[in-house]
């Protein structure tokens, strides 16, 4: 006898009197967790195939669906819980590596909720962003150590070349493949519309997109999909992602039933096929290697674009961006654990990296001590929930964050955390295209735009509170943070000061 001990993880509820059997459910379910049999006139619900998505109790016109945890339960035991003992359920079923999606969902802290901002009084008076100007435009890139001018004022110094933002907000890398050519299209109108940029990942760039340019940053990773030279030319800047914060270390993997003819041609790859990226950059094996790259990069498209950096949030990250900085990128993207992803072993993401917060202030602490804070640019991503994070990231010393997982939200992402199978019912972590036309991009487009343009006046709310009325006046300026329910050694690392002091 097979034994199965795998259970539902949730179970679906009707009300039988508010159903009006209008077979929505049954319709939108690309799960196929409804059912309806007509001789009988009855619905059925398959729980074990039910992954909480919410399309079912959204779309239902009369609330007669409700989705709840799945009642089984195990004896007590803070050691085995019932998450363990199914994960033991399941390999050793299969014998495969358990995968997840999205971000590290464990209950580790959360140090931007144990960090609190300064406000002004009377001696530094607020400043109302309504009625006073109040400029949020950074510029990302390499800065000069010192600017000359002319006699005639003019300035005579050549700045590298920058990335201009109109907020401190960009749209974080999410392949094409990982998510749909729908939910790339309303990032990349999104980021038209703001004046900020969006990632294309480790994806390439669909033809189709090659207009929003100006607005978007191109990645090479190690599997250098869709990588060439007209690839270069058609972003604003280059990202070279050696690592990645829901699993550093390894490589990516883009299942072959995501690979269609689009994504194909875009990567560069045949379709069907699985897209395999190795750990390593194979020819990036030392600070000298990276080196290397940086500078190719910037001699084939002419010294006109800044070359990122991305690495994770690791235990040496301050080393390694040291090390960044020093082989001549223009900036260093850092991504923490908590950092969403289409897939990542669940051992990997649940278990390796530190969280955002302690990697930005560690780099910028050691970059400064250093003296070449200056040289490069810092963006931080992996856990950016709201507007308060962003201030409280920049104060900590980061010039820009990078929002992934809030933009998915905003587009409808209901966190059920199945991006790998590709059945996304929201039209976003899918190739499929009766699922991917769910997402209008002209509608959900408007959605990132509304999020960003709301945290981006918040942003304007807390600095007048400050009385800052810009942006770069709060870079790194640590005093106007203080922690609440941390040790001495928390707040050392954070270099801010114990709440009351």
């Amino acid at each position: 006898m097979n034994l199965n001990f795998k259970s539902p993880l949730f179970e679906v509820i009707r009300d039988e009197k508010k159903c009006i059997k209008c077979k929505v459910c049954v319709v939108e379910c690309s799960n196929k967790v409804h059912s309806y049999d007509e001789k009988k006139d009855v619905f059925k619900a398959d729980d074990m195939k039910c992954v909480n998505c919410h399309r079912c109790v959204v779309l239902c016109q009369t609330r007669a669906l409700i989705i709840k945890k799945y009642p089984l339960e195990f004896r007590e035991n803070k050691n085995w819980s019932g998450t363990t003992i199914k994960e033991i359920y399941k390999q050793s079923q299969t014998g495969g590596v358990l995968l997840s999606s999205i971000g590290n969902p464990n209950s580790f802290p959360i140090y931007w909720d144990k960090i609190l901002l300064n406000a002004s009084q009377v001696t530094n008076p607020s400043i109302d962003p309504l009625r006073e100007p109040m400029e949020t435009k950074v510029m990302i890139g390499r800065k000069p150590e010192k600017l000359e001018f002319d006699s005639n004022g003019k300035l005579i110094t050549k700045i590298p070349p920058q990335v201009s933002l109109s907020m401190p907000i960009m749209f974080a890398a999410m392949s094409y493949g990982a998510i749909s050519k729908n939910a790339h299209e309303s990032l990349a109108k999104a980021a038209e519309e703001l004046g900020i940029c969006y990632n294309t990942g480790e994806g390439g760039l669909n033809k189709g997109f090659y207009k929003y340019g100006k607005n978007t940053i191109v990645q090479v990773a190690s599997g250098r999909f869709g990588v060439h030279k007209e690839y270069l030319d058609a972003g604003v800047a280059i990202e070279i992602k050696i690592g990645q914060g829901a699993k550093p270390g390894i490589g990516g993997h883009l299942p072959g039933r995501k690979v269609g003819e689009d994504v194909s041609a875009t990567r560069m790859i045949p379709a069907g096929s699985d897209a395999i990226s190795p750990a390593p950059h194979h020819d990036i094996y030392s600070i000298e290697d990276l080196r290397q790259l940086i500078f190719s990069l910037k001699e084939v498209t002419h010294y006109e674009k800044p070359v990122f950096v991305k690495i994770a949030a690791v235990h040496n990250a301050a080393a390694i961006a040291s090390g960044v900085a020093r082989a001549g990128a223009d900036a260093i993207v850092v991504d923490g654990f908590r950092g969403g992803t289409g897939a990542a072993p669940t051992r990997v993401r649940d278990n390796v990296g530190i969280p955002i917060e302690l990697a930005l202030a560690s780099i910028d602490q050691r970059l400064r001590e250093e003296g070449i804070r200056n040289q490069i640019s810092l963006l931080v991503a992996g856990g950016i929930r709201n507007s308060a994070d962003v201030v409280k990231a920049i104060a900590l010393g980061a010039d820009a964050v990078c929002i992934g997982t809030a933009a998915l939200i905003a587009m409808g992402c209901h966190m059920c955390r199945t991006c790998t199978t590709g059945k996304c019912n929201w039209g976003i972590a899918t190739q499929e295209p009766d699922l991917e036309k769910r997402l209008d991009p002209d509608i959900m487009y408007k959605r990132l735009v509304n999020l960003v343009s709301a945290w981006n006046y918040e942003i304007q709310e807390m600095l007048g509170g400050m009385g800052i009325n810009a942006i770069d006046s709060l870079h790194g300026n640590r005093l106007m943070l203080r922690g609440i329910g941390l040790n001495e050694k928390e707040l050392e690392i954070l270099g801010i000061k114990y709440a009351g002091e």
